[in-house]
């Protein structure tokens, strides 16, 4: 079975494309991140999925759309809530590409960190799939997180130090005061 996998970096696509695979599905990495800033952050991050799918053999399909504008609009007058817009936006973009282009579901890589907020993340994800048709393939991957970080180290890939956002790597920063 085919799945598309929204897959925010290569790090956290490692051990979902592996629990995937071992239960006889085939990811298809969907990349959609208009969240991701700087830049040059959004760069390093497409560029090293972009070589490890290819090591893998694992087909990739770009959205490719550097939001740093539409993002920050979108939130500014509501920064609690901007995780909350940035699910919404990349499941919803990953629920109508999976159902325009014959995939039954579909899934996604925020679901392996420790660091998101799960619950939301799935109940959006959920929302998602009712509204284009499709099936949301809900794993909580969390329990392999560190496994796919060690391998990640191992294979020499770009590991970011924040979820994305420019608030996040803010926060990053503050907290370690």
């Amino acid at each position: 079975m085919k799945v598309l996998l929204h897959t925010c970096c290569a790090p956290c696509s490692i051990q979902c494309v592996e629990v995937l695979r071992s239960e006889g599905m085939e990811p298809t990495a969907f990349w959609f991140n208009p969240n991701i800033h700087p830049f040059m952050e959004y760069k390093s991050r497409k560029l090293t999925l972009t070589d490890y799918a290819k090591r893998i053999g694992m087909e990739l399909v770009f959205q490719d759309e550097y939001g740093l504008r539409p993002f920050v609009k979108a939130v500014a007058f509501d920064l609690e809530r901007r995780c909350e817009y940035c699910y919404s936006v990349r499941l919803d973009a990953a629920a109508d590409y999976a159902a325009q282009n014959g995939f039954s579901c579909f899934s996604t890589t925020l679901l392996i960190s420790p660091y998101q907020k799960h619950d939301l993340i799935h109940r959006i994800a959920q929302q998602a799939a009712k509204k284009h048709g499709v099936e949301f393939v809900y794993r909580d991957f969390r329990p392999n997180f560190r496994t796919g970080q060690q391998q990640a180290r191992e294979l020499g890939l770009y590991m970011q130090k924040y979820c994305g956002c420019i608030f996040s790597e803010e926060e990053r920063y503050v907290t370690q005061k």
